[in-house]
């Protein structure tokens, strides 16, 4: 029985050929259908030149247990949890790779009501089975049509904005070749019927697997100069860039400038609590103090989680929020099964901008102003425990406020900073924020004190 080392903490992912192939797909999806018994799941996949054979893969094993199929085609992750909870169907499976380099591969799986399978819900068993590859025989196979979700997506999505509010404006989108493009597309039109006046600027709007313009991963800084320039090219009120699933969307000011996932969390809870005061709000606790400023100022409750889309989506569930954020520019949903979406904040940020009446980086330079942060920092250590407990014993006589919900957190009433070890490599994160009305002190100077304590 060979291991498979395609299974992560939260999805499968590997390196094609050797970790993750059509055999190794057709068992996936044939454990999945004899764990989980359903009657129907959606299945889709991202552009990748190796997903639609990974999908066929994985559909011929769900059939095979005895599971009907309705194949999305192309899709984005979120349009299968869209499926997943909307339609009569009892889960689902996206094929992707999201950012990963050209080489890889990888799925996200969902139960009924798109809750996620990871590895404390699931998706161990699937591995084991699908390892020790001895299915059970079915009395009769399952059947696979093809479905178009993209209409009922596009007029779930129009329910997060009020049309007639939706001021004139330019956006910049770019798909960066991955699945957004078809959905922009749809969105486009949509708004053409209802009037709403908003231009679509389109770069890299075309899917193309060979990813002609580098994988979609607006996070890393080299990525990001196509969609400032074309802001700026075209007077843009905003650009939106996505990553090759679109679960993820990022923002620029109409200067350009990309925004931290960080402000754009305040940016959504400012949109919820303006349409429905004392909501509540979940946040990660690597960078805090503005989200707690926003939620205060509009009235609502902020509820700390730990990082990651499992703990996010529990605690979401567990205190009905409206709206859960993480710096890393994941955003979820209570009205969308508590799932992640990169196209449901570019719009609650098209509203925000129309019902204030200002601009981007107007609003998002008042929350930078009052609370500075360093951006996630990452640092390779030889032993990541280790060097936080040096940390902590280096602060230790400052007794600074800790909190241990994820890594560790340490506030210091003017300053405060959060350090925690990567789920998936030898990494330190680290996260330093500030209050510029009582400390005048550099951001910089911070990120030199803990670079010099990490490395030295």
């Amino acid at each position: 029985m060979k291991k498979l080392s395609c299974f992560k903490a939260y999805d499968i992912r590997g390196k094609l050929g050797t970790e993750l192939n059509e055999d190794i797909a057709y068992r996936i999806g044939r454990a999945y259908g004899q764990i989980y018994q359903p009657k129907t799941v959606v299945v889709g996949c991202d552009v990748r030149l190796s997903s639609e054979d990974l999908k066929q893969a994985t559909i011929r094993g769900l059939n095979d247990a005895g599971v009907d199929v309705l194949d999305l085609g192309m899709t984005g992750t979120e349009e299968v949890y869209f499926g997943a909870f909307h339609l009569d169907v009892q889960g689902g499976i996206e094929i992707t790779a999201s950012h990963n380099p050209m080489d890889y591969n990888g799925m996200k799986l969902v139960r009924e009501n798109a809750r996620p399978i990871s590895a404390d819900t699931g998706l161990k068993d699937i591995q084991a089975l699908a390892e020790n590859n001895e299915f059970a025989e079915v009395t009769s196979k399952g059947t696979t049509e093809k479905y178009n979700i993209l209409p009922e997506f596009v007029e779930h999505l129009m329910s997060y904005i009020d049309p007639a509010k939706i001021r004139p404006m330019k956006l910049v989108v770019n798909a960066g070749n991955g699945a957004a493009g078809h959905v922009i597309d749809a969105i486009e039109i949509k708004f053409k019927e209802l009037n709403i006046p908003v231009e679509f600027i389109k770069i890299h709007h075309e899917a193309d697997g060979n990813f002609p313009n580098g994988i979609p991963n607006p996070i890393l800084i080299e990525n990001r100069a196509s969609t400032r320039d074309a802001v700026i090219q075209h007077s843009a009120d905003m650009g939106i860039a996505w990553d090759g699933d679109f679960d993820r969307c990022f923002l620029f000011d109409e200067k350009g400038q990309f925004i931290e996932g960080y402000y754009i969390v305040g940016l959504l809870a400012q949109a919820f609590l303006l349409k429905q005061a004392g909501e509540k709000i979940v946040h990660d606790p690597r960078l805090v103090w503005n989200t707690f400023d926003v939620v205060e100022q509009y009235q609502g409750t902020a509820i700390q989680s730990k990082s990651g889309h499992a703990f996010i989506k529990d605690v979401m569930r567990e205190h009905n929020a409206a709206y859960g954020g993480e710096m890393s520019a994941h955003h979820y949903f209570r009205d969308f099964a508590y799932c992640d979406s990169g196209m449901i904040p570019w719009l609650l940020a098209i509203a925000v901008l129309s019902e204030t009446g200002k601009s981007l980086s107007s609003l998002v330079e008042e929350m930078i102003a009052k609370f500075p942060c360093s951006g996630e920092i990452n640092f390779k250590v030889a032993d990541t425990q280790a060097t936080i407990q040096k940390i902590f014993d280096h602060y230790a006589d400052q007794q600074p406020e800790i909190d241990q919900t994820d890594g560790v957190s340490l506030n210091f009433g003017a300053w405060r900073f959060n350090v925690r070890a990567s789920n998936t490599e030898p990494l330190l994160r680290l996260n330093i924020e500030s209050r510029r009305d009582q400390n005048p002190r550099p951001m910089q100077s911070y990120v030199d004190e803990l670079t010099q304590l990490i490395q030295g």
